[in-house]
């Protein structure tokens, strides 16, 4: 995989479409990784990025306190970028501002626009690469086969039926983040991740192996999943390492947590979170 320090022009071209998959990935305050769609993430120039905020989240408060980010975007052709980028500062107004505003998208929104433009520094990226499909089909059959030998045997749940079922969709697009040695965080594609059970996810090594293989045992990592209708959900674990279960290499996360990243309300779904009753005003 070469790393190289400035976009190129085809790049640029590449992430301006709205119709894309972009991903951010911020640094919270216990030091783990956290996702986020943004759909409005494209390069402005060859050595900065920047984005459109509609909505409130983890990510946005993430970056004010720990600018260090990793990005992926993946275009309609399957095409696949991923870097690190430093955020450096917000405006509510000039060019990108305007530009984000008269996209189709948000001109026509009648209840919310995009409020506050992005900036980020390129620190690195890939090249332009493909998403290594027959891999991943691979992977996931592989996945498939082994995964229920290495569920948990807990009889607690943790993920939903729905969460589990979303997982288990072999079209839903899965991403993997954690935080590397250099405090940056850095986005792995996992499309082979299923459920093994309500409280682990598996994961084959067929594709994006060298990658896959240097993530430590016990290392917390945070599972994106996102369906092409713009349903998501966000969860994070324990890495249990790799084992063979049936003759098939997996490796697993223990989850213990769960995140609706879904506007108009985003919010932890577990743990629960208790509600107070406001009795006074």
């Amino acid at each position: 995989m070469k790393i190289k320090h400035e976009f190129s022009q085809s790049d640029i071209k590449a992430f301006e479409p709205e119709n894309k998959i972009g991903l951010m990935a911020t640094v919270n305050e216990e030091n783990q990784a956290h996702i986020t769609l943004i759909t409005t993430l494209q390069a402005r120039n060859e050595k900065e990025l920047i984005w459109g905020q509609f909505s409130e989240g983890k990510s946005k408060a993430n970056i004010k306190k720990n600018p260090k980010t990793a990005f992926a975007i993946m275009n309609l052709e399957r095409k696949i970028w991923r870097g690190k980028a430093l955020w450096k500062h917000q405006k509510q107004e000039g060019e990108e501002y305007i530009q984000f505003n008269k996209l189709p998208m948000w001109r026509y929104n009648s209840y919310f626009g995009i409020h506050t433009a992005h900036y980020m520094d390129l620190i690195e990226t890939t090249e332009e690469q493909s998403l290594p499909v027959a891999g991943i089909a691979l992977s996931a059959v592989l996945t498939k086969m082994a995964k229920s030998s290495a569920s948990s045997k807990t009889e607690d749940r943790i993920m939903n039926n729905w969460t589990e079922t979303f997982f288990n969709k072999l079209d839903t697009l899965k991403f993997l983040s954690y935080i590397s040695e250099d405090g940056y965080p850095v986005i792995i594609p996992l499309l082979q991740c299923q459920a093994a059970d309500s409280t682990r996810l598996v994961f084959n090594t067929q594709v994006y192996k060298e990658e896959l293989l240097k993530i430590k045992a016990d290392t917390v990592l945070t599972v994106f999943a996102l369906s092409l209708d713009m349903k998501d959900v966000l969860v994070r674990g324990k890495f249990n390492g790799f084992n063979k279960h049936r003759g098939i290499n997996l490796g697993s996360i223990d989850i213990d947590w769960v995140y609706n990243p879904m506007p108009p309300v985003a919010g932890q779904i577990y743990p629960e979170q208790k509600t107070e009753t406001i009795a006074e005003f």
